[in-house]
């Protein structure tokens, strides 16, 4: 088997597809290797492909019009991105850049766009992603217009605890590493904002910051904060601690 074949089988999208359809986009799909911080596609390029996350962790990004980076989504491995691409053509209005090194798998628009005509199951896989990625957006948007700081960077917290968090001696340890530009960047705040708020959690012992890693100490009380109900962690079921 091919390495982009075992891709595409373990992409959870294109787990009802049979063998040809899987050979089908591997033969009109191409594959490449992104080095950190190299941008996949632009903000005007047209919109005529998608894309698959191999490995390694892709970032969407858009540019204030100030010119500040604002991030929208962390894109994890098997998972889809660039998915406007099957609804509208025209130029992109985001941009996609490697969080890390990255390999990719571009799929072009028109086999995406057979495969949603042929098979109901992954026009709804494709619905219920660009229906997750627009509530996120939505509710990061609220949040920017009516929390404080604070409030927002806890908000995204619990996100990523729910996305990223691993328990551990002590504490639950984000698997994503963030700088605090990056953290400033999703919350549309400033990287010295950031700082100061993720200091004072660290002196309520709420969490522990070190370079680019995050462990929350006392979840409830991070919860708690913004009357949210504590998250459930990834391969956890609802109701355990």
């Amino acid at each position: 088997m091919s390495e982009k074949l075992w891709y595409l089988k373990n992409c959870p999208l294109f787990e009802q597809l049979s063998a040809d359809d899987l050979k089908n986009i591997e033969a009109r799909s191409r594959s490449r290797t992104f080095a950190r911080g190299t941008p996949i596609y632009l903000p005007l390029d047209e919109t005529n492909s998608v894309f698959l996350l191999a490995s390694g962790r892709v970032k969407i990004c858009h540019l204030t019009p100030d010119g500040k980076q604002s991030i929208l989504a962390f894109i994890e491995p098997g998972e889809l991105f660039g998915e406007l691409a099957l609804l509208e053509a025209g130029p992109r209005d985001e941009y996609a850049e490697s969080a890390e090194k990255s390999t990719i798998v571009l799929i072009p628009g028109e086999v995406m766009q057979q495969l949603m005509e042929s098979h109901a199951g992954v026009t709804l896989g494709v619905t219920k992603l660009i229906g997750m990625r627009r509530r996120r957006i939505e509710q990061r948007l609220k949040n920017l217009l009516f929390l404080s700081n604070r409030d927002r960077l806890t908000h995204l917290l619990l996100e990523l605890a729910e996305q990223y968090g691993t328990r551990e001696s002590g504490g639950l340890r984000l698997r994503i590493q963030l700088s605090h530009q990056d953290l400033a960047n999703v919350i549309g705040s400033t990287r010295e904002t950031v700082t100061v708020v993720l200091g004072e959690m660290q002196q309520e012992g709420i969490l522990s910051v070190g370079r680019r890693r995050i462990v929350i100490l006392d979840l409830h009380k991070l919860a708690s904060g913004v009357q949210r109900p504590i998250p459930v962690l990834p391969g956890e079921a609802l109701g355990r601690p």
